[in-house]
């Protein structure tokens, strides 16, 4: 009996996959759990597995097993990461966002909350700006709305990044084990670091301009200027004193002694929080 439940409760476990025709790509994804859907949008470089699964700091933190204790959880790993091979397209947050929209579409889903990290943070909140219908709350994980955003010492660091400097890490294992185009390691570094080296400027009035309520985590020392978190907040409608009238939908959380890379050993922390500002009402006093 026991071995017989064991195996029913591992069935349970076991995600919804596929690979969705969106935009010239076939796009991998995951589906987890049940209830409102939320998707989770990885970092450059990264995967579902090295994103959200991946043994951090002392142990495994795995988000998706407690994100979709209470959610429909839909990992996807975007242009020319894991699963999903690349193509001739800039890897730019506004792609990759379309991307998104088309998928939600493909899995008949009308609107979604999304979790971005670092480059999937970008794509989220390009998801807010160009498809607003299909936004319902943004979490944001150490992105920067502008190109300058970023401290001088990050921005530096991009064009130098080679695929020799991955050599024997598991960035390099994990896209050899799960890439379409395993021998074409060298070729996507390439192609990342020529998007990712581009200045970009999502607009303040358009971030602005967006419905979405967002959530902003980042680290002490994650590498985005702190005048610059506090500019988008500010542009959500934070800032203000919360005891003197109507809050804003929108939310800012900074960790201690954080880098963008230690965020992710922050889940315990930071999950908590994404589930009270998922579940929270539209207006709160």
């Amino acid at each position: 009996m026991t071995i017989l439940l064991a195996g029913v409760v591992s069935a349970q476990q076991k995600p919804a996959t596929g690979y969705a025709p969106v935009n010239g790509l076939k796009i991998y994804y995951e589906i987890h759990g049940e209830g409102e859907p939320v998707v989770l949008l990885h970092g450059a470089f990264m995967t579902i597995t090295s994103n959200w699964t991946a043994p951090w700091g002392n142990g495994t933190t795995n988000w998706i097993a407690e994100l979709s204790k209470t959610r429909k959880v839909i990992a996807v790993e975007m242009q020319g990461h894991g699963r999903t091979a690349d193509i001739d397209r800039d890897i730019s947050p506004e792609n990759l966002a379309d991307d998104v929209s088309a998928l939600l579409d493909h899995l008949k889903i009308p609107s979604a909350d999304i979790i971005g990290y670092s480059l999937g943070g970008g794509a989220a909140m390009q998801c807010a700006i160009r498809h607003p219908e299909k936004v319902r709350k943004v979490v944001i994980i150490s992105f920067a709305f502008r190109s300058d955003g970023w401290v001088k010492e990050k921005n530096d660091a991009m064009p130098k990044i080679t695929a020799e400097a991955f050599k024997g890490s598991p960035i390099e294992t994990e896209y050899k084990k799960l890439s379409p185009t395993p021998d074409k390691f060298a070729d996507f570094v390439n192609h990342l670091k020529a998007s990712a080296v581009k200045p970009y400027d999502f607009g303040a009035d358009k971030f602005k301009a967006t419905k979405a309520p967002m959530f902003f985590i980042h680290g002490d020392a994650d590498g985005v200027r702190l005048d610059h978190i506090s500019e988008m907040f500010s542009l959500k409608g934070g800032g203000i004193s919360g005891d003197l009238g109507t809050r804003s939908a929108s939310r800012l959380a900074i960790l201690p002694d954080t880098t963008h890379v230690t965020l992710m050993n922050r889940m315990t922390t930071i999950v908590p929080m994404v589930n009270d500002f998922l579940d929270a009402k539209p207006q709160r006093q």
